[in-house]
């Protein structure tokens, strides 16, 4: 995802130290930052030093390289670009922890306060780094430093993020995609960045001449991570559907036995989001806020005019933080639920909640029956 005050690359100084948890986006910035100077200074010299490593004495080794890489003028060409790539003991891991490492660093901080960068640039890609060690501080004082850090589900702006980063690699593509299509692809991929680069190659390949990507080629082409899944199941509630409701129950339990990053009580929250964003659709169209429509762009409209001053400071509970392509899925489900319906599929699942937590009851069970409860055929009242 983009980094906060990202800088352009033709005024990226001569120093550069790009980092951060998204690896996907860390790499593809310094690769572009690396073959940028490379074109602009021409000749031959550049240096890549790989700089992952397994204990301190590989770290050592990688730094001597540097010193000796970026004290070694350049034979061709009018200036050398040197890449220390992938490194790892900036951080909290193992090798970063050895005093002689933490030590070397301070020497070359030292040095690089010193250096002349008249031939050379020195790019340094690395993925979380310590910020309260003096060896970041010297880059960031004297260099610049772009922080990518990686998207999660629990990020509320993650959706806006994602469309903007989608935007931008689609445009790099010269091609547009429609409103709908952008959002049903941002639901697909959920906050990872490394597969939405693939998703939006795939849709440029398979439009082929075609200038617009448009929803049916999303749903065509592009697969489903394991967010996406589970925005399945909220699906399957919101269309009370109790088969297909129990098939997609049953496909993430099973998932949560190999997941470490899921589990029965994540799928609880997840459905309880799903509800509560049912609710606040039902009030907003309550007070004429907001009609049924099978226009995306059309509902995103209606949402910018409601007004922010009627509605919860509290983003859990405000429908406008919400991403609007899962509000916009929601409105014909929510003819399927009356208020008191909602209301009650509220109260069961935060009564699932505290038998999850306090009791030793099967999980799978427990979901089972309060989804067949808020499921189950019933006459629906508007």
């Amino acid at each position: 995802m983009p980094a906060k005050n990202k800088m352009p690359t033709a005024k990226v100084p001569a120093l550069a130290l790009i980092c951060g948890d998204d690896e996907f986006a860390v790499k593809k910035r310094a690769k572009d930052i690396y073959q940028n100077w490379s074109e602009e200074l021409g000749g031959m010299d550049h240096e890549i030093i790989e700089a992952s490593v397994s204990n301190s004495g590989d770290a050592l080794n990688k730094i001597s390289k540097l010193r000796e890489a970026i004290q070694t003028l350049p034979f061709f060409g009018s200036g050398k670009v040197v890449w220390l790539r992938d490194c790892n003991f900036f951080g909290d891991e193992r090798a970063a922890s050895a005093q002689a490492v933490t030590e070397t660093l301070n020497e070359l901080a030292e040095e690089l306060k010193n250096f002349k960068f008249e031939n050379v640039r020195l790019l340094i890609s690395a993925g979380k780094v310590d910020k309260r060690k003096t060896f970041f501080k010297t880059l960031d004082k004297i260099g610049t430093v772009e922080n990518f850090d990686a998207l999660s589900a629990d990020d509320k702006d993650w959706a806006e993020r994602t469309e903007m980063a989608a935007r931008t690699a689609i445009r790099e593509r010269k091609k547009e995609i429609s409103e709908e299509a952008l959002g049903e692809l941002v639901n697909r991929v959920g906050p990872n960045a490394r597969q939405l680069e693939t998703e939006i190659e795939k849709l440029s390949l398979f439009i082929a001449d075609r200038n617009k990507i448009e929803f049916a080629d999303v749903t065509t082409i592009c697969s489903q991570n394991k967010t996406a899944k589970a925005f399945a199941l909220g699906d399957a509630l919101g269309d009370r559907d109790l088969p297909r409701l129990l098939k997609r129950l049953d496909e993430e339990l099973w998932e949560t036995k190999f997941d470490k990053d899921k589990s029965e009580i994540g799928l609880l929250y997840g459905l309880i989001s799903k509800i509560r964003a049912m609710l606040l659709l039902k009030e907003m169209m309550r007070e004429g806020w907001i009609k049924q429509t099978m226009d995306y762009n059309s509902f995103k409209t209606q949402l910018t005019r409601v007004p922010a001053e009627k509605l919860p400071a509290d983003r859990r509970f405000n429908p406008l933080a919400l991403n609007p392509y899962v509000l916009y899925k929601a409105l014909p489900q929510v003819k399927k639920y009356s208020q008191s319906e909602l209301v009650r599929a509220m109260d069961l699942l935060l009564r699932c909640n505290r038998r999850l937590v306090g009791s030793g009851l099967d999980a799978a069970l427990l979901l089972q029956q309060a989804l067949a409860q808020i499921a189950a055929p019933q006459a629906v009242a508007a």
